[in-house]
Formats: structure tokens, sequence, C-alpha cells
């Protein structure tokens, strides 16, 4: 019997955008394929999310063959952005730090999303995920890196992580505001089966038959806040999170994972914790 599972997958092509949830998806060193290889930029080149603009919520990519992707949001008309042709890097700032990547040579894209926020933004395309970026030394061996994830290549989450946090939520001073569902945190791996909590302590694990390391817990932000379907904030669960899940200076929900292989994980996947 199979006690812990893969119950979802989640795939973020757009960095604060919607994505997709695939039955299946292969693993790449720095993270699951076309998970957060775009982003959007504003005019000096720092990296626009859901912290500044809530209703990136409300709009979507879908992963397309050869890395391009499909757009859609209220009011826009559907767009399709093929990667752009090797051309000139560009710095952009994500949390301070400078990371290379190439902006799109689709200007329609760029009008597309300035249009949908009302400031300006282009969209950029990590290039190369290999040489671009390296996942935060403090945490990370030598030669792992991330693409435009805020800093880790995946993020899992837990069903019971999720009803225990749901649970006091309902007992706290905000109760309207729950049971909050899974899209809030925007895992990548999503797992049934566990107990409450169980991945705090999850340093080696199998999914499927792709072995992964668990660096860190994940410190939370004001993303959380933010419904996924309206756009609009409210104060769970990072209240909640306050109370019950501080550890150090963080408010942590689901575990940062870095490959240490690759291949494909699938949903029904067993999970294994090795350490």
């Amino acid at each position: 019997m199979v006690n812990m599972y893969v119950q979802a997958l989640h795939v973020h092509p757009v960095k604060s955008v919607a994505g997709t949830s695939p039955d299946e998806v292969a693993v790449e060193p720095w993270g699951l394929s076309g998970d957060r290889r775009w982003a959007l930029v504003g005019p000096e080149g720092t990296v626009i999310t859901q912290r500044q603009q809530p209703r990136l919520a409300l709009a979507s990519a879908r992963p397309l063959s050869a890395g391009a992707i499909a757009l859609a949001a209220p009011g826009m008309p559907d767009l399709v952005v093929e990667v752009p042709a090797p051309g000139p890097l560009e710095p952009v700032e994500l949390f301070g730090k400078k990371i290379e990547a190439v902006v799109s040579d689709h200007s329609a894209a760029h009008a597309w999303f300035s249009d949908y926020l009302g400031v300006p933004a282009r969209l950029v395309h990590l290039d190369d995920p290999a040489v671009r970026r390296p996942v935060d030394p403090e945490y990370a061996l030598p030669g792992e890196t991330v693409s435009l994830a805020d800093g880790y290549p995946l993020l899992v989450t837990t069903l019971a992580s999720l009803d225990a946090l749901n649970e006091l939520i309902a007992q706290g001073d905000h109760p309207d505001e729950g049971p909050l569902p899974m899209n809030r945190f925007r895992p990548n791996v999503v797992v049934a089966g566990a107990t409450a909590w169980a991945e705090d302590h999850w340093h080696r694990l199998a999914i499927g038959e792709v072995l992964f390391r668990g660096p860190k817990n994940c410190g939370r932000c004001i993303v959380t806040t933010t419904d996924q379907h309206t756009a609009e904030r409210g104060k769970e669960p990072l209240k909640t999170l306050g109370r019950h899940r501080r550890m150090g200076k963080s408010l942590v929900f689901g575990r940062m994972l870095i490959p240490l292989g690759t291949g494909t994980v699938r949903v029904g996947d067993e999970v294994r914790v090795l350490d």
C-alpha cells in the first residue's frame, strides 16, 4: 500500500502568473520543465510579481511546444509567445540580485502585459538556467541552479498541512477567510497521505523515480494572502502562520526541493522519505 503519493503537479511558466496542472512533467536540474522560465520586469529591470501586482493572479500561461506559452487574462485577447531568438542578455533584478535574461522579441507581449496591468512591463526569458542563476550559496551544493522561482527549483506542500492550517485559521481572528485552497501557496508538488507538518523534516526523498534533497522550509510572503481567483487580499494565512508557524524570522509552509537527478514525475507517484 502506498502511504504517500503525488496528488497534484503544478507548472507556472511565467513567474507570478497562473499555470497548469499536468499529469506528468519532466524534472530538470533547475526545476520542473517549463516552470518559471519567464518573468515580467518594470522599466528599471526589477522583476514584477504578485507582491506589487496582485492582478497577475488572474492571468494564465499555458506551456506549448519548444518553450512557447499561450497567455490569457480577463479582458485581454489570447496571445501566443515564442521563445526569443538568441540575443543580447539584459540584467534583471530579483530580490536585490542581478540575473541575465533575454528580453522577448515579441513586442505584442510587452504591450499585452502593460495594457493588462496598467504599468510598463516587459516579458523576459531565462535562456540558460544551467549558468544564469545559482541557488543561494548558504544552502546550495556546487553547481546547483534555479530558474526564476523565488530561490529554489521546486516547492512541495502536503494536503495534511493545509488541513491543519485551515483548522488553525478557523480558530483565529479571521475565520471567514478560510478554508484556503492550495493555490495560495503556488507549489509544484502536492503530496497526499503525509502527516501534518511532516515535510518540515524532509531532507532527502524520492518522488517516483527522481531523488530530491530538501534544504530548507519555505518562508511565506504577502502573495499567500492574495485570492488567486479574485486578486483580492486578506490577512490569512500570514496571521495564523505568524502565530503557529514562525521559525526564526520566517513564517513557513512547505519545503523547498532541489533535484538530485532528472527524470519524470507523475500524479500518483509514490513519495518516499529517505532522510
